[in-house]
């Protein structure tokens, strides 16, 4: 699973079969709290992270959807830069 960020103490990954993990999504560790997000619109699919790493994690999602879209559909991964 290829780390595209960390920002913040918060790793963001991505599977490599995405065609066996629909929908669309990102996988956020943050500590010993994981979660998974939703690209379409950042809202927490499984798991648990704090409040203010959720929030985070949304706006990363936001910031960069295209790119991660982009990243899901043709599994060419790049390194993104975070929140600024």
């Amino acid at each position: 699973m290829p780390t595209i960020c960390v920002f913040y103490g918060i790793t963001i990954m991505m599977y490599l079969r995405n065609k066996e993990h629909n929908p669309p999504h990102i996988h956020a560790f943050y500590g010993n709290d994981v979660g998974v997000f939703a690209i379409s619109n950042g809202e927490l699919l499984e798991g648990h992270l704090p409040n203010r790493a959720s929030q985070m994690v949304k706006e990363f999602i936001l910031k960069y959807q295209k790119e991660l879209l982009e990243m899901w559909e043709t599994e060419k991964y790049i390194k993104l830069k975070g929140l600024d």
